[in-house]
């Protein structure tokens, strides 16, 4: 993509600023650069969130695999890094209820831009580099949670593990309606396997209250073989009838994006210091003794219900470690504080979170800041998911 620079006392006009980055992309990590919970996962039989942040896997009945954040990329496209699924064990024939999709979730608020519901229902256009050793028929769908209405329109792979690219184009919905809020509503998926549930019906191709088995007739087999993969990289989704060159952003925008549903971060040495700060030991109303932790988090995650959680990674002499449910004195490996509430401050998006922890112990003094940790060598990772 050129980019145009713009001399001094030079107007800025819409001509002048056409095709310049401005995130019309509504996919968040096209580029399948950010995997925060990891490059790899393996034995997967069911569906979930693996290795690539906004990514979702949708699976039953449908054998074993391995998913991957790959550098098999197409050539001279920009693009380091690719999603992988690998089939270990096959499914074949594939049961009824099987299915095999990749595919992301949209808030509600994300898309009212879309007008869908009015006559100006706004076109998308997908278009995504693909690698299958199967080729034929595939599907790409589009579900919308508020309504219960779906359409998805077939691609075809030509040829076996080659670098293809892909353009499709979904009419608006005139008649569904996207709910103006922070939960799912449109839900695209990248289908890999689907059983006759699936498949054994008529396609339209448009719009319409959703019936299983006209969703996806055709569709391949992708888990009929242990020789079977399947790349994606380079997903964009646009509001318009064509497609774009696909939009980069830069990792630290990127990253941030997608932060907002899911967090990791790693803690090391004390938390008194490392958690943005503690306030002092002080006496409950019940008697017993309280501690308290609050983090502000860099990126405000998508809803204060975010599931909050700590990791057992964690180095350190037995009993010395923190890892979110104990805190030790310094001098003791004895535990003398109970299992923390969690919470985050009452607010649209989760941005503070606290520990509350009550002491089970009574040697404990009022009003002191207290060091947990036997040693100052530990680590603990604090994992934040609000997705969808």
């Amino acid at each position: 993509m050129a980019i145009t620079r713009l001399g001094p006392n030079q107007d800025i006009t819409a001509a002048k600023i056409a095709g310049q980055i401005n995130f019309k992309n509504l996919i968040i990590n096209g580029d399948m650069s950010i995997a925060q919970r990891g490059t790899s996962a393996s034995s997967l039989t069911t569906g979930g969130y693996s290795t690539h942040d906004r990514w979702i896997r949708g699976m039953a009945n449908a054998g074993t695999w391995t998913q991957s954040q790959d550098t098999d990329v197409p050539t001279g496209q920009g693009f380091a890094k690719s999603l992988k699924l690998d089939c270990t064990t096959a499914s074949t024939p594939i049961a009824a209820d099987g299915n095999l999709n990749i595919g992301m979730r949209f808030e509600g608020q994300m898309l009212q831009q879309l007008k869908y519901g009015t006559s100006n229902a706004e076109s998308l256009t997908l278009s995504f580099w693909v690698k299958s050793t199967k080729t034929g028929t595939f599907y790409a769908e589009f579900y919308n949670f508020d309504d219960t209405r779906h359409i998805s329109k077939s691609y075809t792979v030509n040829a076996s593990d080659t670098w293809e690219k892909k353009t499709i184009t979904f009419e608006g919905d005139i008649a569904g309606t996207i709910t103006n809020d922070n939960t799912s509503s449109l839900y695209l998926l990248m289908w890999l396997a689907a059983g006759s549930n699936y498949t054994s019906g008529t396609h339209t191709g448009v719009w319409e209250a959703t019936v299983n088995a006209n969703r996806l007739p055709g569709q391949v087999n992708c888990a009929d073989s242990t020789s079977n993969n399947f790349y994606l990289t380079g997903v964009q989704l646009e509001a318009d009838t064509s497609a774009s060159d696909f939009e980069f952003l830069p990792k630290d925008i990127n990253i941030q994006r997608c932060m907002r549903y899911y967090q990791i971060y790693n803690y090391m040495g004390n938390p008194g210091s490392e958690f943005g700060y503690s306030l002092p030991i002080r006496q409950s109303s019940a008697g017993n003794k309280q501690w308290l932790i609050t983090t502000t988090l860099p990126i405000g995650v998508r809803t204060s219900s975010a599931t909050l959680s700590w990791d057992a990674a964690r180095t350190g002499s037995a009993g010395s470690a923190y890892d979110g449910s104990w805190l030790y004195e310094t001098t003791s490996a004895s535990n003398r504080w109970a299992t923390p509430t969690n919470t985050f401050q009452s607010k649209a998006d989760g941005d503070t979170y606290s520990q509350l922890f009550n002491s089970i112990s009574s040697v404990i003094t009022d009003n002191t800041n207290f060091t947990s940790g036997e040693t100052t060598t530990f680590s603990s990772r604090l994992i934040v998911d609000a997705e969808l």
